[in-house]
């Protein structure tokens, strides 16, 4: 009857890790078996309570023996790998990055069948399509609808981001910077995403004639200040409206600067004539087609998640007062919280 020396406490104590954190049955069977001779069990004793064969546990101590607890670890099951996998996931995430008509196919998006054509032509193998899709993810690639843009370049764009930094720079309590933009209320509730049972699509109740409200906003560069007013109508008044309103929060100002966009109320001669009785304000445009620039867009897009998507509101004057509510609170933006905040707090 084989009788093995005890292990040392330390040796014991990394084999327990092992078995704790492996994941294979066959590999924890072995390092039970060696556990098991280290703490003073026989072979014979051993073998009869893991119903293994003698030889067997000789052989997983000779491996332990030799390599330690490297040589108790599992090969990979079936034949070895004959692909090129990490070059064909490399290659995937080239060619996603093309239009499949710029190689000369039909197709304006690609497939699952139509990137394993591309890969067996470029490899010269018989890879089928299922397995390309299993490996779709493991290349970091995903299915999801694509973003239309314009490719519209500003010429001047350069030139407005520097003047847009120099007035950034610049900010202080006697020359405030805001980023100013207008947002569209619909009664009709944007629809997103949401959690719901497996199977089960959620059912938002939609009133079914549209209504429309506006609101035109200005976030303070520095401090998060957001300030806002409202209108039935998104017109050259709603933003002399927001600019009044900025007048009299900062009526000490030397100057007051605005980061917005081209839209045409902007631009219009009531807002020419109003800009020339009130010289403190100052216009900085921002490239087109370049929302990213005017910081306030992300308040927009937090007012949509936080209030409009998915509402169940069964009139305007209910959804703004959930609007209102979410503008009062929301200063300073980002950083008040206002994902919490419970309905009667507005």
């Amino acid at each position: 009857m084989t009788i093995i020396t005890p292990f040392p406490r330390a040796e014991r104590r990394g084999i327990e890790k092992a078995i704790h954190k492996s994941k294979c049955k066959h590999h924890v069977r072995r390092l039970t078996a060696v556990l098991m001779l280290a703490t003073g069990h026989n072979i014979m004793a051993v073998s009869t309570l893991l119903a293994a064969g003698r030889s067997s546990i000789k052989r997983w101590l000779n491996w332990y023996t030799e390599a330690g607890l490297g040589g108790l670890k599992s090969l990979a099951p079936g034949r070895k790998a004959t692909l090129p996998k990490n070059e064909i996931l490399a290659m995937l995430r080239m060619l996603v990055e093309l239009n499949p008509q710029e190689l000369g196919y039909q197709r304006a998006r690609w497939s699952t069948e139509l990137l394993t054509l591309e890969i067996n032509r470029l490899f010269s193998s018989e890879i089928h399509a299922s397995t390309i899709r299993r490996w779709l993810p493991e290349a970091g690639l995903v299915w999801r609808r694509a973003a239309p843009t314009l490719h519209i370049k500003d010429p001047h764009k350069e030139e407005k981001v520097q003047k847009i930094q120099e007035a950034l720079a610049e900010c202080d309590a006697d020359n405030p910077v805001f980023y100013e933009d207008e947002v569209d209320i619909h009664l009709n509730p944007k629809i997103g995403a949401d959690w719901t049972i497996k199977g089960v699509q959620k059912r938002v109740a939609t009133p079914g004639k549209n209504e429309k409200y506006y609101l035109a906003g200005a976030l303070h560069s520095k401090t998060g200040q957001v300030y806002y007013v409202g209108s039935n109508s998104k017109d050259s008044e709603l933003f002399i409206a927001m600019l009044e309103k900025l007048k009299r929060h900062y009526r000490r100002a030397k100057s007051i600067t605005l980061v917005l966009d081209n839209y045409v109320i902007h631009k219009s001669r009531k807002v020419q004539t109003y800009l020339a009785e009130n010289k403190k304000f100052k216009l900085l445009f921002q490239p087109v087609y370049s929302p990213w620039v005017n910081k306030i867009e992300k308040l927009w897009h937090a007012l949509h998640e936080t209030i409009t998507r998915n509402h169940r509101c069964k009139n305007m004057q209910q959804l703004l007062q959930g609007v209102r509510g979410f503008m009062d609170k929301v200063s300073p933006y980002p950083g008040s919280g206002y994902e919490s905040v419970k309905m009667e707090q507005y």
